[in-house]
């Protein structure tokens, strides 16, 4: 049990680390210099803490963390840089926890530990990225002060109990595996559209074709949709973004084809499958919408409720999903004339 306790507070102090590592050692430090808590003698190794130019050190560094986790932007490239003093910094925590062990087990505790703060900072920093796409500051300071707040009650939380503060980290950490590969498609993707952004041409405005070319990878996969083999009007490459029963932050390419007008195929891959979605657009209505990071195309119910679709694609993009909504919208125009017409045919 005793060294089942010892784990638990390792592994629980190595994911707070990975959350905020100077507020853990910060706090941690304070508690042990001015007697706060009283260090049970399995964990007297962690006295160290204590001491004042540790905890000077670790003040400092919280202090310009706390500012520049508030402020969009500044906080991602703060987490880039912390990438791997996080993990480090969570698995040297976790070896003073464990005293004067045998040299295997603290090289597995140091292991476990180190890949515990890269989860828990791998969540954060894909929380902030998502968060920094929208203009406003308020959800990157609200971000910033419930982390804050989370390793405050884990560190009080391993105090009072280590183990069900383990159970805790535990079920985190299964929770960041379930949703793993949403978070790393969004971390993908707007990196993608910030990298995008940054080398945006001076003049993005002009004339676009739309390009009639799917990529290599992805053709088997539209030639399995395109049963009828009809002709390609274009094929835009695209990310996803959310609809209903739709995958999100999957990179693949839009198509439309000249003999089903109102109809287009997004076809992707998600991991190793192949991924396809045709899209009715019989009610619905298309729209251009831009944000700070995408230019997003929208097709939503033009009465009442049902499924959404969006598109995103870069800044650089801006002529092309303006030439495509043209596109979409003179085609349904044009299916709109040919109707009357038909219904007035002595044929008809």
């Amino acid at each position: 049990m005793a060294k089942l306790d010892l784990l638990a507070v390792a592994l629980g102090l190595a994911a707070l680390a990975g959350i905020n590592l100077y507020l853990t050692v910060f706090v941690t430090g304070l508690a042990i210099h001015f007697h706060w808590i009283t260090l049970a003698p399995q964990y007297e190794s962690l006295e160290i803490l204590g001491n004042p130019w540790i905890i000077a050190i670790a003040g400092i560094l919280y202090f310009l963390q706390f500012f520049a986790d508030k402020i969009p932007w500044v906080d991602s490239i703060w987490d880039a840089v912390h990438t791997v003093i996080r993990p480090i910094g969570g698995a040297l925590l976790a070896i003073q926890v464990l005293g004067h062990a045998s040299p295997p087990y603290t090289v597995v505790v140091a292991l476990l530990a180190g890949g515990t703060s890269l989860i828990a900072h791998t969540a954060k920093a894909a929380t902030r990225l998502t968060a920094n796409t929208s203009p406003e500051p308020f959800s990157n300071v609200g971000l910033s002060l419930g982390e804050d707040a989370a390793v405050l009650g884990g560190l009080a939380l391993i105090h009072a109990n280590p183990l069900v503060a383990l159970t805790v980290f535990l079920v985190g950490i299964a929770a960041f595996f379930y949703f793993a590969p949403k978070i790393l498609r969004a971390m993908k993707t707007k990196t993608w559209l910030a990298w995008k952004k940054i080398n945006l041409p001076a003049y993005s405005k002009r004339t676009a074709t739309l390009p009639i070319i799917i990529p290599a990878k992805l053709a088997p996969i539209f030639a399995r949709e395109n049963v009828l083999g009809a002709t390609i009007a274009w094929a835009v490459n695209c990310v996803s973004g959310r609809g209903r029963g739709s995958p999100s932050n999957l990179f693949g390419v839009l198509v439309a084809s000249t003999e089903e007008p109102r109809k287009l195929i997004f076809v992707a891959r998600k991991g190793r499958r192949p991924y396809a979605r045709t899209i009715d657009l019989d009610g619905f209505v298309i729209n251009h919408e831009p944000s700070f990071l995408s230019e997003n195309l929208v097709i939503s119910p033009a009465k009442g409720r049902g499924p959404k679709y969006s598109f995103i694609f870069p800044r650089s993009d801006t002529a092309l999903v303006e030439q495509i909504v043209q596109y979409l919208r003179a085609r349904e125009s044009a299916l709109q004339e040919q109707i009357p017409a038909e219904s007035a045919s002595p044929l008809g």
